[in-house]
């Protein structure tokens, strides 16, 4: 099958939509599909290779193409949407096109079926909501006109009534957008995914990079923003003077990584937690296991809530580490309290440090549940997400023949 993906994006991308564009898109290549990936440039110099720069090897059914454009953003955005459209025309150019972007499906849907190929939409979140809480969320986000809001809806109904096939990333966002606008043919929930570790791994085995005389590391690793909820993990911390943190990422040029390192200071545990700064996807696997406990604390949210399949999870699971969460519906998807992690109220540094004491008290227990977590994993493997996408492409492509 000829995908063409369309990603209005630089490329690469060191955030979580870059990495699962490029790790869902070689994924469906290997599967033995041509694959085309329409990004942005790179806006480094020399360009990066996205390949090495996600670690993954070159593959011939996978290119990436860059549409030229160049000025302001709003000028980008433009340029973009219109080498999209004039790249989408002709039923004869791709057998199926694909994208996460809302306002490129709502695009591309104008023109006619006749004259395109069938279009799948992957949503992560129905953006009025999305766009309404941002900006709570994310210290450089600014808030919604009504106008956008009202624009963002409209496109939002007319990509579920329209698209050839609807793909939801958790089961919470396909049963929200049902009841919003009804049932609708070729709908999928596939959450995201992780690159399945060699089956040799060993869950909890020694880690050499740690004294056995200092305190255990607790990691998170992923962005910064508020709704992310690490300031809860600092103030777990803060409730465990046994264990050390790791918080693995963070844009120097963004404000949530100075602020989250001020609250360290404020909270008298500067000396025990280490700030990575950003690292490139590639060095995040090593980096998780010199950790002995791995924690996702997002609080409840908009978008955490029902919305969310952190990319975090799931690279969790693979890193044979035990994993503490937050006990959210989207999260209870994929990890079950007691058995692959222990689950915690949302927001709570309380709960959060008594489950991190719990794990660092009862080793059985950590090895039980990092055991659990990996065994699921060869169901959550890039591999198997391209084996789910296949399985509607083919829904939709039929459709059309």
């Amino acid at each position: 099958m000829r995908i063409l993906y369309f990603a209005d994006i630089r490329f690469p991308l060191e955030r979580a939509n870059g990495i699962q564009t490029m790790e869902t898109c070689h994924a469906l290549a290997a599967r033995g599909h041509r694959v085309e990936l329409a990004v942005r440039p790179d806006t480094h110099a020399p360009p990066r290779d996205p390949f090495a720069y996600y670690g993954l090897a070159p593959i011939s059914g996978l290119k990436i193409e860059r549409a030229p454009v160049r000025g302001p953003a709003a000028a980008r955005r433009l340029g973009y949407l219109s080498f999209a459209l004039g790249r989408a025309m002709g039923r004869a150019r791709a057998d199926l096109l694909f994208t996460r972007d809302l306002g490129v499906a709502s695009l591309l849907l104008a023109i006619p079926g006749s004259m395109r190929a069938p279009l799948v939409y992957e949503s992560h979140g129905y953006g009025p909501a999305v766009a309404a809480a941002l900006p709570d969320l994310v210290a450089t986000a600014s808030r919604p006109g009504a106008w956008k809001l009202r624009r963002l809806a409209a496109r939002e109904d007319r990509v579920w009534e329209e698209a050839d096939g609807y793909v939801t990333i958790t089961v919470g966002l396909a049963r929200e957008m049902t009841e919003r606008f009804g049932k609708r043919r070729h709908l999928a929930a596939i959450p995201d995914g992780c690159r399945v570790p060699p089956a040799a791994v060993d869950p909890m085995a020694p880690i050499a990079t740690r004294d056995d005389d200092l305190p255990a590391t607790v990691a998170y690793a992923g962005h910064l923003y508020m709704w992310k909820g690490v300031d809860v993990l600092l103030r777990a911390l803060a409730l465990v003077p046994g264990a050390r943190g790791l918080i693995v990422g963070g844009h120097e040029a963004e404000p949530d990584l100075a602020r989250l390192k001020r609250l360290a200071g404020e909270l008298g545990i500067a000396d025990r937690v280490t700030f990575t700064g950003l690292v490139e996807p590639a060095r995040v696997p090593e980096l998780l296991q010199r950790a002995a406990i791995l924690v996702l604390p997002n609080p409840a949210s908009a978008i955490s809530t029902t919305f969310t399949s952190p990319l975090k999870l799931f690279e969790y699971m693979a890193a044979g580490r035990a994993i503490v969460a937050s006990d959210l519906p989207a999260i209870r998807e994929v990890l079950h309290d007691g058995v692959d992690a222990l689950l915690v109220t949302p927001g709570d540094p309380s709960a959060m440090a008594a489950a991190i004491r719990r794990l660092m008290d009862d080793p059985a227990l950590q090895s039980a549940l990092a055991r659990a977590a990996l065994a699921a994993v060869p169901q959550y493997g890039w591999g198997r997400r391209a084996e789910r996408l296949e399985a509607l492409f083919n829904q939709v492509t039929a459709r059309r023949r």
